[in-house]
Order: C-alpha cells, then structure tokens, then sequence
C-alpha cells in the first residue's frame, strides 16, 4: 500500500472496522473449508482452486455488503498459507520434510508480516483504497462488476499462480534438499526483510507530524528505487519458483505464477501510482530521472 486512502464514508472505528473484516473472512474460510471438503478425492490443484474461488466470492459479497472493496486487501496475504500446507498435506503429496517445513515457515513470515502491515495502515471502513476510488468513478454503474473481476477475482488467480510452485515442490519424487534450496530460502528471506524496511519506511514518512502534501519520500532504500516494496514482492515469489526448480527441474512451467505477478506490479501497479505521483507531487519526474522504478540501483546523476 502506498501513501493515501481516499475517505468516502460514514467513520467507522477501526477496531469494529476490523471485527467487520474479520467475519468476512471466517465465513470466507468456511466456504472454502466446506467445498474443498465436497471435492475430496479430486486433484489438489482442482481442490485448491475452487476452494480459492469459493473464499474469493465470500470475500467480494461482503465487500458489496460494506461498499467498500478495501475488504479484499487481506486477502492476497492471508489466503497463501493455507493452500501451500494444504499442498504439502494432500493425498499423493510427499514433500521433504525440511522443504516443507522451509516453505510453509516463509510462506508464514511474509504473511504475517504483510497482514500485520495492512493493519497498522488501514484506517478502516470508512475509507478505500485510492485506486478503488478512480475505479469507481471511472465504471460508474459497472463498478462492482469490475470489482468482482478486476479487483477480487483477477489477483486471486495470480496469486494461485504465484502458488503453483509450491504444488511443484511438494510432489512425490522430488529430489533431495540442495543448494538450490537454500538459494531460494535466502532469496525469500532476502525478499521479506527488503520489503519489511521499505514498509517500515514509509509508514514512518507517512506518519510525520508536518509533512508536505507534495513531499517525496527519497530516504533509505526509497533513495535507490521508487518502489523497493514492490521489488521485494516480485523477489519473494520467484523465490518460491527456485524451490520447484530445486524439487524437480522438470517443474519450470510453473514460471508462469511469479511471471504473471511481475508483470501484474510492472504493467499496472507501477505505472498507476507513477501517474498518479506525477500529477499530485510537481518534484516527480526530476525525482524519476535520478533513480529507478523498481530494482534497488545507485541514484543517477542529475
């Protein structure tokens, strides 16, 4: 999440904004609990994905019912865990042991992280997501049909992609822990500390009793990339893909979960925050010239 939200309704209090949050996830666990219980005996990734679908389509009638498609949010860091243990848990699955236990305890430090993240950002119910809002005023009477699909449903099904490697390196056969592992649990681990600090970061600036409307953050790691957060995303993923490769060789299909995820923060996150910069902060572009979108490089010279 970036620098702002955009108020649009009555004020909520966020410990009852949080509660409201809350029940729609337990009812979106429920669901999800409840199908994939019916399908059992089908494959796991077939399980998985309707299950996902399941929670996803809860998700989203709750966030009709508030008005507020901010409700999704959690979802994208919350929903991972469970399905990687539900891979490594499912009949036919026989991962290594340390892999296992490898993944799912990354897998579990990125989301909490990430959740405990949103919440200490998120004023509550009473505002949306900047990027919702513009959706919003942009579809008119089609808004919530572009939510269901564009903004619940569409990083959903990135992020099973994204998940999909996980299936990989839990498979029956796969090779014994390497080095490749232990590349990939550095690049992980690598990945949540970048994106921790950037997080910390900016939810300092943010927070700075003074600041300027117009005022760029360009300290720290923001010094040497515009989005450092989005870069240790993107890296955490991919590290996930080295542990498939590091099962099986065979499994770089599964290139196609953190390919779709970098393309995702790339081609639409990326360039709409950087619009978005360039019209409310006039320092932008100059800032832009000097420093990279995304990997963490020196600053260029004016």
């Amino acid at each position: 999440m970036h620098e702002d939200e955009t108020s649009t309704r009555p004020l909520r209090s966020r410990s009852s904004s949080l509660l409201l949050v809350g029940l729609s996830y337990l009812a979106a666990a429920a669901a999800a609990l409840g199908l994939g219980l019916a399908l059992s005996g089908r494959h796991p990734l077939a399980v998985a994905a309707a299950a996902d679908a399941a929670a996803t389509a809860v998700v989203f009638a709750f966030s009709l019912l508030y008005d507020n498609t901010s409700n999704y949010d959690p979802y994208w860091s919350l929903a991972p865990l469970p399905i990687a243990v539900y891979f490594g848990l499912a009949p036919g699955a026989e991962p290594q042991p340390v892999r296992f236990w490898l993944v799912t305890g990354l897998i579990a430090a990125w989301g909490l992280r990430l959740t405990w993240n949103w919440i200490r950002a998120w004023p509550g119910l009473h505002c949306e997501d900047w990027r919702y809002a513009d959706f919003r005023a942009r579809s008119g009477r089609a808004y919530w049909l572009v939510s269901f699909a564009g903004l619940h449903g569409f990083p959903t099904l990135v992020v099973f992609g994204g998940l999909v490697p996980v299936w990989a390196a839990f498979e029956p056969g796969s090779r014994p822990l390497g080095w490749l592992d232990g590349l990939a649990g550095l690049v992980m681990l690598g990945a949540i500390c970048i994106e921790a600090v950037a997080d910390s970061q900016l939810h300092r600036f943010v927070s700075r009793p003074g600041r300027r409307p117009d005022e760029i953050l360009d300290t720290g790691l923001w010094r040497y990339a515009r989005h450092p957060n989005y870069f240790g995303e993107i890296s955490f993923w991919w590290g996930l893909y080295l542990f498939a490769l590091a099962a099986d060789p065979a499994s770089w299909w599964c290139v196609f979960g953190p390919a779709a995820i970098t393309i995702m923060f790339v081609c639409v996150s990326i360039p709409m925050i950087e619009r978005r910069m360039r019209a409310r902060r006039p320092g932008w572009t100059a800032h832009a010239r000097r420093s990279s979108a995304l990997v963490p490089l020196p600053p260029r010279k004016a």
